[in-house]
């Protein structure tokens, strides 16, 4: 029988957006775990706990690699990469209750289907948010663009949205959140690979016209591809959204360019490719997508990130 209080938390990830969720909960009382696989992050979030720069306190929360630990967890929020997503619902299927539900907030498409192939379609849940942060060393955090956190409706997610809301998040429920996250795909199919293949924060990208009519043609080729699938999107003009984003988020560095400085493996695959398969089935050419998840699928996994 598990002995994890009733306002307890599992977050399953130890990057930029899962430390950045472990303080702000941990900060109103939320008892938080995570769960991850990087032991030196591990390691700092246990012994020293999570730093955000700028601010002197130190927040303290448990972090583990083992499932184990956390077994008897109704509530998971799941901030891996994408492609960590299959392992995620792995160790889920042995932590989370019969009557949980795990809420996704990653980027990409196809993650709550991976994990409910394993966990049921009624313990997954959906959401997408806009939040930034980068992870400036293990359990050390600069925080970014702010920006809402919404979540689809779900019978489960009450306990989870009180303890969101607790925390300061700008939470919004939604019908249906298809369209913010393919709103989310326009902007991230656009910015997070040339961040990462340019080694520069987001707002440097308006600075130079090429850069500005990639952007403009990476987010107009995806937003195709969401009108042939029927989907609307929150905004009418892809080319002048990604631009607003930039500029809202300039000193970011990009989850993927975090990625890539890091020598890890990026999440070029389920945003940029995913457009081209999409595409691909729909008789849709998106040849500027292709070139830059080409060129990314070309980076060697090698290099740390700068401080």
């Amino acid at each position: 029988m598990s002995n994890l209080k009733p306002d307890s938390i599992l977050i399953v990830g130890t990057g930029a957006l899962a430390t950045l969720f472990a303080t702000r909960l941990a900060s109103v009382g939320v008892n938080v775990t995570m769960l991850g696989s990087w032991l030196e992050g591990l390691a700092a979030l246990n012994h020293t706990g999570i730093k955000v720069e700028g601010e002197d306190r130190l927040v303290h929360i448990h972090a583990t690699d083992n499932p184990a630990d956390c077994q008897g967890m109704r509530l998971a929020l799941v901030l891996v990469k994408s492609w960590q997503t299959e392992r995620a619902a792995h160790q889920l299927s042995t932590c989370l209750t019969k009557d949980g539900v795990a809420l996704t907030l990653q980027n990409g498409l196809g993650n709550d289907t991976i994990l409910a192939r394993m966990l049921g379609l009624r313990r997954v849940a959906r959401g997408v948010t806009t939040l930034g942060a980068t992870l400036i060393a293990p359990a050390l955090i600069r925080m970014g663009g702010d920006g809402p956190v919404s979540l689809e409706v779900h019978p489960r997610l009450g306990p989870l949205e009180k303890m969101i809301r607790l925390a300061g998040f700008d939470l919004h429920l939604v019908d249906n959140v298809q369209s913010l996250v393919w709103g989310k795909m326009v902007v991230s199919s656009a910015i997070n690979p040339l961040t990462a293949l340019l080694r520069v924060e987001n707002g440097e990208l308006l600075n130079h016209p090429t850069t500005r009519t990639l952007m403009g043609e990476l987010a107009c080729e995806t937003a195709l591809v969401a009108n042939k699938l029927g989907v609307g999107l929150p905004f009418r003009r892809p080319e002048r959204e990604v631009n607003d984003v930039a500029r809202r988020t300039a000193g970011n560095y990009s989850s993927m360019l975090q990625d890539v400085l890091r020598g890890s493996p990026t999440e070029i695959d389920a945003i940029n490719g995913s457009i081209i398969h999409l595409a691909e089935d729909n008789g849709i050419e998106v040849p500027v997508n292709q070139t830059v998840w080409s060129l990314v699928k070309a980076i060697p996994l090698r290099g740390k990130i700068k401080k």
